[in-house]
């Protein structure tokens, strides 16, 4: 598989456009689901998914192999959002709803019984969590986002985002010690 991609990297750093086609199929998805994650619109996520491909696509005679394929490509997408935000100023809001599109990607809890209340309580609980993840600031919510629902190592997240592993994992404890505190807080006043 690896012999594979590195053939077709090769092959599209030539202009090989089909090859370049093959290589980013099997990443699409999920650089589209980091994008929809980060910016909350679906939209902004084709956009800036678009957007992040053509940056590969113009610049993988620079991809030197120093990590995997698929990180240096959602690095890009990472990057391409966080100047997406920039430039339009206001703050995008993490929007994961129970409404799976194509290419979304989310957890489900195992469902143990559909009673009509529990389902209920359910739907209540995750948008509580929902709405929890939307209060954390960006820096939280991104690597909440990479870590706790697209499933990235530590090592992933650090090459991402371009920072160190120590800092993803003390990025990772604020972030959920500040979700704890925010689904506490909506605890309470649910109750």
């Amino acid at each position: 598989m690896q012999h594979q991609e590195d053939v077709l990297i090769e092959k599209a750093k030539k202009g090989d456009v089909e090859s370049f086609e093959l290589l980013i199929g099997a990443y699409q998805k999920k650089a589209f689901n980091i994008a929809y994650r980060i910016l909350g619109n679906l939209e902004d996520a084709n956009d800036m998914t678009q957007e992040a491909l053509v940056k590969v696509y113009r610049s993988i005679h620079n991809f030197k192999g120093n990590s995997s394929f698929s990180t240096w490509l959602y690095s890009i997408v990472n990057n391409v959002c966080i100047d997406f935000i920039r430039k339009n100023k206001k703050t995008k809001l993490l929007y994961i709803d129970g409404q799976q599109e194509e290419g979304a990607y989310t957890k489900e809890l195992p469902d143990e019984m559909n009673t009509p209340e529990c389902l209920f309580e359910k739907n209540e609980v995750k948008k509580m969590i929902h709405d929890a993840i939307n209060q954390l600031n960006y820096e939280q919510r991104k690597i909440i986002v990479l870590r706790d629902i697209q499933g990235f190592s530590y090592q992933e997240i650090a090459e991402i985002l371009d920072i160190s592993v120590g800092t993803v994992k003390s990025r990772i404890n604020r972030g959920r010690n500040h979700l704890k505190l925010l689904i506490g807080e909506g605890m309470k006043v649910t109750s």
